[in-house]
């Protein structure tokens, strides 16, 4: 069953529901004001009956009452003796039982009894009251053929309404599916488009600030991010492709030449060590690719850390592996991040300091009210550079002798980026770089 179909069907149901509910409360509450008009009317006929036989000790004839056409009685009335005996009942005898007897020959007054009874296949409304200290019963019924006419006629408009309302809840259900389910059939249809034929550029035309409208504004979204994400992969392909061919070129011109030449053992060893240095800078390209390729710091849980912790950290680590001293000058700011990817950019700002300066002073990094900056006393970077400074695999004209792969510093730029923050690179007074990034802080308790 479609969508369309089941709005319209849950529609015409729930008008069906609606109007059944209103005309079943409508027939109840006339039936009962019928029954209750009828028993009004039993009852002063029964009073007045017992009035006559207190005034003459005896009922006389009232006159049947016709109305119902075909010779039948509108109104039937009987006296019950103290013995449950019937008298002369008008135009018939009327149903005698066991209450109706005890009715009859009460000493007291009880309360009379209704009920409804059926007499040659006539439905009646009959009330049965006492006389009082044992003389008797009267006895007194109604036709129900009026009552039945106008519920008869009443259920009637209540199944014509009711039919009435159900088409025409189907069709304004029918009506406001077309209008909803026509935008998911074209969203519906672009997603197919996308899935047959890997195409991300397909636009879908909804308009409207309803539901149906904010998922076709959010299914372009997607498709815009998608088409943006595979442009990200393609020209990180590209680069790394490009990148790769450098360190290539140059180990196969190192196997060329140990293979065909006598060499040396200085110039055996000089290719070994360019051999061995051309795979480090492989290695560590494809790290790095594999890192941004993966990210699989994104499914790392977020949570609050004092920069400072990490900071500690890293710099033990970069000193130990490095024997050079980093300064570091932290306060207690607080961020609320992803802690691995969070370490990753703090180390790659750090070997990227110590990559470039080649002196035996220390390498300082400070950590300030949410801001990470590490500064060196390398040969800095030109006012020009600054801006592509974090692009991936961007390497200045000065740096490209140095190995590196050109995405460390690509690396803390979306690690700060995912994390609400931004990155910055400065020229450091005395010469040399500060390079860094800045985080929302964790207001404090």
């Amino acid at each position: 069953m479609t969508l369309r179909t089941k709005l319209v069907v849950a529609l015409a149901l729930l008008a069906a529901a609606s109007t059944i509910t209103i005309g079943l409360f409508s027939y109840t509450a006339t039936a009962q004001r019928l029954n209750a008009q009828i028993d009004t009317s039993l009852d002063s006929t029964v009073r007045a009956m017992a009035a006559e036989f207190q005034q003459h000790n005896e009922i006389r004839a009232i006159p049947p009452q016709s109305g119902l056409g075909d010779g039948a009685y509108l109104i039937w009335q009987q006296y019950v003796g103290p013995n449950g005996q019937p008298g002369r009942g008008f135009p018939a005898a009327l149903p005698v039982g066991t209450k109706d007897k005890a009715l009859a020959a009460s000493q007291g007054t009880p309360s009379p009894v209704f009920r409804n009874v059926t007499i040659n296949g006539q439905h009646f409304r009959m009330e049965t009251a006492s006389l009082g200290t044992g003389l008797g019963a009267v006895q007194v019924a109604r036709s129900l053929a009026e009552n039945e006419k106008v519920l008869g006629a009443l259920r009637n408009r209540i199944l014509i309404a009711a039919g009435l309302v159900v088409l025409a809840g189907g069709l304004i259900g029918w009506w406001i599916a077309l209008q909803i389910t026509r935008r998911l059939t074209r969203l519906t249809g672009a997603a197919e488009e996308v899935a047959h034929t890997g195409r991300l550029d397909v636009a879908v035309p909804v308009h409207g600030t309803d539901e149906a409208g904010r998922l076709g504004v959010a299914f372009n979204e997607m498709l815009a991010a998608l088409a943006r994400s595979k442009e990200d992969q393609q020209r990180l392909v590209q680069d790394a492709g490009h990148e790769l061919r450098t360190p290539l070129t140059s180990v196969r011109t190192n196997a060329s030449v140990l293979r065909r030449h006598e060499l040396s053992p200085d110039e055996r060893v000089q290719v070994l060590d360019d051999l061995d240095s051309e795979a480090r800078e492989l290695t560590d390209l494809v790290n790095e690719l594999v890192e941004l390729a993966t990210d699989r710091s994104r499914d790392e849980p977020e949570e609050e850390i004092v920069l400072g912790d990490i900071a500690k950290r890293v710099a033990t680590r970069a000193e130990r592996r490095s024997s050079r001293t980093v300064a570091l000058d932290a306060d207690d700011s607080t961020v609320l991040a992803r802690r691995q990817a969070l370490e990753r950019a703090m180390s790659n700002l750090v070997d990227n300091a110590l990559k470039f300066d080649k002196g035996s002073g220390p390498i300082e990094m400070v950590v300030r009210s949410g801001t990470v900056t590490v500064l060196d006393r390398g040969p800095g970077i030109d006012e020009s550079d600054r801006k592509h400074v974090f692009d991936r695999f961007f390497r200045a004209i000065a740096a490209r002798s140095e190995p590196g792969s050109g995405l460390g510093l690509s690396i803390v730029r979306d690690v700060a980026e995912r994390h609400g923050g931004e990155v910055f690179a400065d020229a450091r007074e005395g010469g040399g770089s500060a390079i860094g990034f800045r985080l929302p802080v964790v207001p404090a308790e």
